[in-house]
């Protein structure tokens, strides 16, 4: 029913079924897994009113597992991608794959689905790490780029009693070129290809 990928793997469809409604991929080397992805395989819908949370779980091999709520797939939204990158180990729950007997190997981490209704997942909460930012590369690319050549700008800027006169020197206030940042910034924000027309 459920597929689990880590970017440079191979597809991974055979969860370990735990419980009658919870199932658990096993993520070897998890050191070096930024995203997960899980996904409906399409071959069996959810039963009526239910979906799958999706949880993760850091390798501790001094303890039970603590399981941290990463999000959430349902008919409606049969795969999710999750940065797992960002989480703490150690920070979480038991629930609601408890007490069952984990991987103890000190570098395979675990994703596990339980099927919940839905009610119940609407009023539970992801970890705030774990989703994936929406902004793209690109967005990230130009605000980088304003930000550093303002802050290059700014190790520039001396007071006006610092200033000695120099003809050939032209001089741009630093709060015009943070208002022109500003403006951008919120343009960008508002439509990322605003710029090409």
């Amino acid at each position: 029913m459920f597929g689990c990928i880590v970017a440079g793997r191979l597809v991974q469809t055979d969860p370990q079924q735990v419980a009658s409604d919870k199932f658990v991929f096993s993520l070897p080397d998890c050191e070096n897994v930024n995203h997960v992805v899980v996904f409906m395989l399409g071959t069996m819908p959810f039963p009526t009113g239910t979906g799958g949370a999706v949880y993760f779980s850091f390798p501790d091999p001094n303890t039970s597992p603590v399981w941290q709520l990463l999000g959430f797939i349902t008919n409606d939204k049969p795969s999710a991608i999750f940065k797992i990158s960002g989480l703490k180990a150690g920070v979480g729950g038991e629930h609601p794959f408890g007490m069952m007997s984990a991987s103890h190997m000190p570098s395979v981490a675990q994703v596990g689905v339980s099927i919940e209704s839905l009610e119940q997942l609407a009023q539970q909460t992801p970890v705030s790490s774990a989703s994936v930012s929406t902004v793209d590369s690109f967005t990230q690319f130009t605000q980088k780029m304003l930000q550093s050549l303002y802050n290059f700008s700014s190790s520039f800027a001396v007071s006006q009693a610092q200033m000695t006169p120099n003809p050939s020197e032209m001089f741009i206030p630093a709060s015009s070129l943070r208002r022109w940042y500003e403006n951008f910034e919120r343009r960008m924000t508002q439509n990322p290809n605003f710029w090409k027309t």
